[in-house]
């Protein structure tokens, strides 16, 4: 007798603790879709190429990295409140914006905070610039995610994919451009293929030569290149995102345009004169060993086909690769 009520009771304790993990499983599940929900209309807070996933670094990196020109504007990705604004050993400039479903962003390294405490920012505000200030080796955007508030050990931390929409290192994003549950045409433009060309907005992309072959594998049969092509500037757009697609650099397209200074409005249309494929432009962080690298050359070579008398390269600078 004894025996079958102990039998009965490990019995019951097994179904709690199954039972448990049912509802954990559910809960957190539930949780991930109130997230999305709540941040549907969110936007991408900056310009550039994600550098680092949240949860990486044995854990302790709690949100995602996106490496851009020095400067880029950082956009409030909603309407919100600032909570903080100031220096930090670690973030260096941070901002942090409490925003009305109750979730905190913070925007880190920033080289400038443009607002302050209390202040109303709404989605898409100018809130700093880009920067490599506290605790960065290079200019990038470190953005957080919180529920709730953030706290000094981050216990509530949350993945900014789910907010913002699936990334990866090395893939350009767009500020002010929201997630999309199906890639559109506009999107297309912008991503990274597998074979790391690009199909450019320029280039007379229709849906007859686009072809998706899944949520983050886009194929293209494009028109003949031209060495010369007119570009519309959508929104959120600035001179060195234009730049980076056509293998340009942000000064040859102020030259080409009259442009005296990197403002450009929605609407325009700017003449893109494309750097062909045996030219590199070079990108904050790159040395004349990595682009040797990336081009599949020799440092010997490039300082000779670009008449360079030393290491010294800048960003922007077009050198002849072949």
């Amino acid at each position: 007798m004894q025996d079958y009520i102990k039998r009965l009771l490990i019995a019951g304790l097994m179904a709690l603790c199954i039972s448990l993990l049912f509802l954990g499983g559910k809960h957190s599940q539930a949780e991930m879709l109130d997230i999305k929900e709540l941040t549907s209309d969110w936007v991408w807070p900056a310009e550039g190429v994600v550098t680092d996933l949240y949860g990486t670094r044995h854990g302790h990196h709690k949100g995602i990295d996106i490496a851009g020109e020095f400067k880029t504007p950082i956009h409030s990705v909603d309407k919100g409140v600032v909570t903080k604004s100031y220096y930090s050993g670690s973030y260096g400039h941070v901002v942090f914006i409490k925003h009305d479903n109750n979730l905190e962003t913070v925007y880190a390294h920033l080289n400038k905070r443009n607002v302050k405490e209390g202040q109303v920012v709404q989605q898409g505000d100018i809130i700093g610039l880009m920067g490599n200030t506290g605790d960065s080796s290079g200019v990038h955007l470190h953005f957080e995610i919180h529920e709730e508030k953030w706290t000094y050990g981050k216990e509530n931390a949350m993945d900014p994919v789910l907010a913002l929409g699936e990334a990866a290192i090395g893939q350009p994003v767009v500020a002010m451009e929201q997630k999309r549950n199906e890639v559109s045409l506009a999107t297309i433009a912008k991503l990274r293929l597998n074979d790391d060309t690009f199909i450019n907005q320029g280039e007379n992309v229709s849906a007859e030569n686009v072809k998706i072959n899944g949520p983050d594998t886009v194929a293209a049969v494009l028109p003949p290149k031209e060495k010369q092509v007119n570009h519309t500037v959508q929104r959120g757009e600035t001179l060195w995102s234009i730049a980076r697609q056509y293998n340009t650099s942000v000064e040859a397209i102020k030259q080409k345009n009259d442009i005296n200074n990197s403002h450009i409005s929605q609407g325009d249309i700017l003449v893109i004169v494309k750097s062909d494929d045996q030219s590199y432009v070079v990108e904050a962080g790159d040395t004349l060993h990595s682009i040797a690298r990336k081009t599949n050359t020799t440092i010997e070579k490039l300082k000779a086909l670009n008449n360079l008398t030393s290491d010294t390269i800048r960003p922007q600078q077009i050198l002849i690769t072949r």
